[in-house]
């Protein structure tokens, strides 16, 4: 899908690196399905394994960071994008992201020193990350002001549970031409459907992780897995899996330009390549929508 306003396209499926632990071999992988978004930030600490795993295959990847809030002032924005271009061992970024809004810098301020970094050739494309609405519109006007490169995109958390984004996010993106690329639309893995509420979740699994703390906090109560059975049971009436089902809705939704969904097997990088096929019938979008 196209990237925002931009003449650049990007596959409806990302790679999503927070957590990730599992090597070259996955990243790979993903690349040779399509999977050519790869989404890391410093803060994540793998911006050094997709360097690695990347290596030869730079060409093929549309490549996304992002930075801390602690950097976005001149000096420090300048020296957090070099340090990432180091890690990541590339000469260029396509899309760094200011990964949350900061009171505590102008807004004019970082967005000039990234206008600077587009024009060193250092980037490509800039994006916002969890971003309230005014936020985004304050950032557009701001660069319209000032004749600066613009945000083209924004990740935000969504999914079936969480839709905040839709009343304001949404039109805001289409009246101005802005990618969204939203993030935890498996709710920490709640809708792959392989969780129990009456159980602990298996010690070896994602939702038992440290990295999954807030997932668990926010998702894990008896109405989201009530929509969860929901969607396993239109997962069997149409023959596909549940995180399918679940990755088909969220790129049913038109301001979507790409979802990010992290993956350590070949097996659940192979199912949600999978999912950009597949389209769901209207009275399916229309119940799902409902839930």
């Amino acid at each position: 899908r196209q990237l925002g306003a931009t003449d650049v396209t990007i596959p409806e499926i990302g790679f999503g690196t927070w957590a990730y632990t599992g090597g070259n071999a996955p990243l790979r992988m993903a690349v040779e399905l399509g999977a050519v978004l790869i989404d890391t930030a410093e803060l994540y600490d793998t911006e050094g394994d997709v360097g690695q795993a990347i290596q030869g295959i730079r060409d093929r990847v549309f490549l996304a960071t992002k930075v801390s809030p602690h950097h976005y002032k001149r000096d420090a924005l300048r020296k957090a994008a070099d340090e990432s271009l180091k890690r990541l061992g590339v000469d260029y970024i396509d899309l760094y992201q200011v990964h949350w809004w900061d009171p505590e810098t102008p807004i004019e301020e970082t967005l000039g020193t990234l206008n600077d970094l587009v024009r060193m050739g250092k980037i490509r494309y800039l994006g916002c990350s969890n971003f309230a609405a005014w936020q985004l519109a304050k950032a557009l006007w701001t660069s319209d002001k000032l004749g600066l490169d613009k945000f083209v995109s924004i990740q935000l958390l969504y999914n079936m549970a969480q839709r905040g984004i839709e009343e304001e996010v949404f039109p805001l993106a289409e009246n101005q031409g802005i990618g969204v690329i939203p993030y935890q639309v498996l709710m920490g893995g709640l809708l792959t459907g392989s969780y129990d509420v009456t159980k602990e979740p298996p010690k070896d699994s994602h939702m038992a992780s440290r990295h999954a703390g807030g997932a668990k906090t926010r998702f894990w109560n008896e109405r989201t897995f009530r929509l969860v059975d929901e969607v396993k049971k239109t997962a069997v009436q149409l023959g596909y899996e549940p995180t399918q089902i679940s990755l088909a809705w969220c790129l049913s939704k038109s301001p979507i330009t790409s979802v990010i969904v992290g993956s350590s097997r070949p097996e659940q990088i192979t199912q949600n390549a999978r999912s950009q096929e597949i389209r769901l019938p209207e009275e399916t979008l229309e119940r799902l929508n409902s839930l």
